[in-house]
Order: structure tokens, then C-alpha cells, then sequence
């Protein structure tokens, strides 16, 4: 096996600038190989990140050239820089496929696993814990033609030390809407179609306790393998600018690829666990009135901001969502669900020169309190 080949397939695999990846040596000692000394740099302009010993397990080079991994083991983190300390453990990736090509319009092209995992993620500050992550693991099912890939996310015991803020006065108002602490989770599930470009992410979703749930999907086409390889090119092309006017060129180039993309769908809901009213009472606190007060206020100027914008059908929409959710904080809704798909230069276009006719172009609705 030849251990430099793989570490450089590794590297084209992943599609970012120079060689990412880096080891002192790669020891090969049957179906395994090491990584002894390994380091990370995504951008080459940034320090190399330290990884130590990387072990790959059950290494086989297939007949193409490519090379499948049957796990990853990383060393744990333990990271600490003035008083901040993190710490991740257990970081692992099963059923690497390593693609001998990267140049092709189809899922072999591309490097994936089939799960990726890490235990407990801690930070501390002068030794006290202010954010941790009891687990996160993510899959992926790649359709047996290549064409395309599902893929699912799911962080657990997402946990947040609000009480340690510095600011006094942001911490005086996580305080007042009973936010001494996070406690919650994050899951998203979606897929990609490589061929056609097409994105779809089914469910985004934030879940905190005493807080709420915070759900988003969306769907945009374009993004074809040929896109992908474009960015990464173009990317590649920026980090090697030496002035900024260089810089600012491949950046409106970068803008520019952005308009071969086309918007299918999207939407946004949030559903209440208490922290409406315990904002409101805050607001209004600050205001001199009461929640109840803050909530009629609010009822009040949502329709006159909403006029400035020439929306009439948007602006009775959203007044009267609000309204029914200050009324009874349940859920709030946004979709945008276009009749047929809109490319991103239509929506930049009315953006620009007619803003009020967005929501038409869109399909854009607004309700609240409506059962999922």
C-alpha cells in the first residue's frame, strides 16, 4: 500500500486548498495505517491545527485507485489557550470511501462515510464548564447508483452556562427571561441529488427547554458537482491572493457563481416553550408597562412598519399572525413556497428594483398557531 498516495487522495478528496491534511510519516503495518504527527489546515494563511496519531483501520485500495476505510480514529482534544480549555473525545468516522478521481459527476468523485461520531465536547473557563455536547453523530446513505445521498444529524445534551456572560447587562437579561442555562439538542436530516444539484433539507431543527423548538427546511437547485468543483477552484484561487483588490475580484466571482442557483423552497417555525411571555414582561419592564401591555404595543406597530414596504397582502398576513400569537404564544410560521422554482438572479433582480413584489415572487405566507 502506498501510504503517501492515499494521505494525497485524502487531500483532493476534500477539496479545499494546498494539502489540508499533513504527517510527519504514515506508518503502514498490514490493513492499518497511521498518521503519525498529523495536522489540520483548512486555510493555508491560518496556523495548522495539531491532531497527533490519526488511525486508519481496515484500509483497502480498490480496483479503480481509490481506497475504502473501515474506521478513523482521531486522539482526543484538549485544547487550551489563555483560560479557555476545550475537550472532545472519542472522534471517530466509519466506512471512509476515498474516491481515486475527483473530476466525475457523481458521488464516487466525492469522499464519505457512512456514520461520524464524537462523545463528550466540554469548554471551560478558568476550570468551570460554560458550554458542553453529551454527543453528536452523523450518517449518510449513499444511493447505490451514486446519484445521490441522504444524510441525517444528531447533536444531544446541548448545555449553555448563561450565568458566566461577562456582560453584566446581557447577563442581567438572560437572568430576567429565566435563562440561567441551555439545556437542549439539534437534529437535521436531508439529502443531496449530485446529477440534478438539487438540495433539500427536510428538517433543521433547535430544541432548548423553557425556550422552544426552532424548525427550518429548505430546497434550492444547481448545486451540481461541476458547481461544487467551481467554488473549491475559485476558493482555492482567493486563498492565493496577495493583495485585496485581487481578493475583492474573486470574491465578486464567488457572487457571481451564486446565480447558477435556484430557489425551490423554504421554511421557518418556532414554537413557544414560555420564553414569549417572559420576554415581554421583560420588554415592557424596561418599557415601564406590563407584558400584557408590551404585547398590545407590539400588535400596534407591526401593521405601520410593515407599511413603508408597499406590501398590503403580506402586511395583513403577518398583523394578523402576530396578533393571534401574542394573544396566545403558541407557534409562528414562514414559508416561502414558490409556484415554480425562482433562480437566484430573479430574486436578487426584485431585491434591487421592485422589493415589494419579494413575497409574490416567493410564494411567502405567514400563519400562526396552526397544528403541524
Amino acid at each position: 500500500m502506498d501510504g503517501a498516495d492515499l494521505l494525497a487522495k485524502i487531500n483532493a478528496a476534500m477539496g479545499m486548498p494546498g494539502s489540508p491534511v499533513n504527517a510527519q510519516s504514515v506508518d503502514i503495518n498490514g490493513t492499518s495505517v497511521t498518521l503519525r504527527g498529523a495536522t489540520y489546515k483548512p486555510d493555508p494563511e491560518q496556523e495548522a491545527m495539531t491532531l497527533g496519531d490519526v488511525t486508519l483501520e481496515g484500509v483497502q485500495e480498490e480496483s479503480d485507485g481509490g481506497y475504502f476505510i473501515e474506521k478513523v480514529s482521531f486522539p482526543d482534544i484538549n485544547v487550551t489557550e489563555d483560560k479557555t480549555t476545550v475537550s472532545v473525545s472519542d472522534i471517530m468516522m466509519n466506512n471512509v470511501t476515498v474516491p481515486a478521481e475527483v473530476t466525475g459527476n457523481t458521488l464516487d468523485s466525492v469522499l464519505v462515510y457512512e456514520e461520524a461520531s464524537a462523545g463528550p465536547t466540554t469548554v471551560t473557563v478558568d476550570g468551570k464548564t460554560v458550554f458542553s455536547v453529551a454527543s453528536s453523530r452523523a450518517t449518510t446513505d449513499v444511493a447505490e447508483d451514486n446519484s445521490s445521498v441522504g444524510f441525517e444529524v444528531e447533536v444531544e445534551g446541548i448545555k449553555a452556562d448563561l450565568s458566566a456572560i461577562e456582560n453584566a447587562k446581557s447577563r442581567d437579561a438572560a437572568q430576567a427571561l429565566g435563562l440561567t442555562s441551555l439545556d437542549g439538542s439539534m437534529t437535521m436530516s436531508g439529502s443531496w441529488q449530485a446529477q440534478q444539484g438539487v438540495v433539500d433539507i427536510k428538517d433543521y431543527t433547535l430544541d432548548f427547554a423553557n425556550v422552544g423548538t426552532l424548525s427550518m427546511a429548505f430546497s434550492f437547485s444547481g448545486y451540481t458537482m461541476d458547481f461544487v468543483r467551481a467554488v473549491n477552484e475559485l476558493g482555492e484561487a482567493q486563498a492565493q491572493q496577495n493583495n485585496q483588490q485581487n481578493k475583492d475580484a474573486a470574491g465578486l466571482a464567488m457572487l457571481g457563481l451564486m446565480q447558477r442557483l435556484t430557489f425551490n423552497s423554504a421554511e421557518i417555525r418556532f414554537e413557544d416553550a414560555g420564553i414569549i411571555n417572559r420576554a415581554l414582561d421583560y420588554a415592557g419592564k424596561e418599557q415601564g408597562v406590563s407584558g400584557e401591555t408590551m404585547a398590545q404595543m407590539l400588535k400596534g406597530m407591526t401593521p405601520l412598519m410593515l407599511a413603508q414596504y408597499n406590501v398590503p397582502k403580506l402586511q395583513t398576513m403577518v398583523s394578523e399572525a402576530v396578533n393571534t400569537f401574542l394573544d396566545n404564544p403558541g407557534s409562528f410560521k414562514i414559508s416561502a413556497e414558490p409556484a415554480n422554482p425562482v433562480p437566484f438572479p430573479m430574486i436578487m433582480g426584485a431585491a434591487m428594483g421592485a422589493p415589494n413584489t419579494l413575497p409574490d415572487v416567493l410564494g411567502v405566507t405567514v400563519e400562526a398557531n396552526q397544528a403541524e
